[in-house]
């Protein structure tokens, strides 16, 4: 990985430039809370899927995650912040223009970029967040109190440990996470939604019980289209063929 201070911030990026030629289209990847560029895109073979189709692919570690550097004031986590991460390091690569992909948190990020910067953005694949965007995820005050709880037999929560027990898979800051959970998941009004225009694919799971409907947030989005990855929830349809598939065939359109 890459690294390159970034609003000031330490943060740690793929960039595939080198392996495809000056030409190449390119799409930028945001990952979900917990996880990592590695994790999110590389481990699950997109990396390779999108790279085989011809694209430069750049995929950042959010701030708080991975390789980036930990912070620890929930405010340092509100998505217009996350946005300014992705579009700044856009332009320390002198990237105009970008298809952008955004999983879970990372598609509340991309998605808040399209809203600001809508003219950085070529189309928009939203995966892992569809209705949850508008009307919330619910409570994850028990996820973050999973993230700060040392022994895991005293994690009562069933969201909560799912996400402690990744975030030690992934070698996490825990109390980075912790504080990224706090202020990351803000609701996006569904007129603010409703004035992407951008052309968008908004693909999520049939078995994730995160997201909500896929079709809820395509109809407020004046050029959304929707796709379900059958069988799969919020942790495994991000790697899934269909999801692949979709997205491959949205870009080339």
């Amino acid at each position: 990985m890459q690294r390159a201070i970034i609003n000031g911030i330490e943060i740690a990026y793929f960039d595939t430039y080198h392996k495809i030629n000056e030409e190449a289209p390119c799409i930028v990847l945001v990952h979900g809370f917990a996880s990592t560029a590695e994790m999110n895109w590389q481990f699950p073979g997109w990396f390779k899927t999108l790279g085989d189709a011809g694209y430069r692919v750049i995929a950042l570690d959010n701030r708080g995650h991975g390789k980036s550097e930990k912070l620890y004031n929930p405010n340092a986590y509100e998505p217009h912040l996350m946005a300014g991460d992705v579009l700044s390091l856009m332009d320390h690569l002198n990237i105009a223009r970008a298809h952008h992909m955004g999983y879970s948190m990372g598609a509340r990020i991309a998605a808040t970029l399209a809203i600001s910067n809508p003219e950085r953005i070529k189309k928009l694949v939203l995966g892992g967040l569809g209705q949850a965007m508008v009307e919330g995820v619910g409570d994850w005050t028990p996820v973050a109190n999973a993230l700060l709880t040392e022994n895991l037999e005293e994690i009562e929560d069933a969201r909560g440990l799912q996400f402690r027990i990744f975030a030690d898979k992934t070698k996490s800051d825990k109390r980075a996470l912790a504080a990224c959970i706090q202020a990351s998941r803000q609701k996006i009004d569904a007129a603010r939604v409703a004035t992407i225009s951008t052309p968008t694919l908004v693909a999520i799971g049939t078995e994730d019980d995160i997201a909500g409907s896929a079709e809820y947030l395509a109809d407020l989005l004046p050029n959304g289209e929707a796709v379900d990855i059958p069988k799969r929830d919020h942790m495994l349809a991000v790697g899934d063929a269909v999801y692949k598939a979709a997205v491959l065939k949205f870009l080339e359109e």
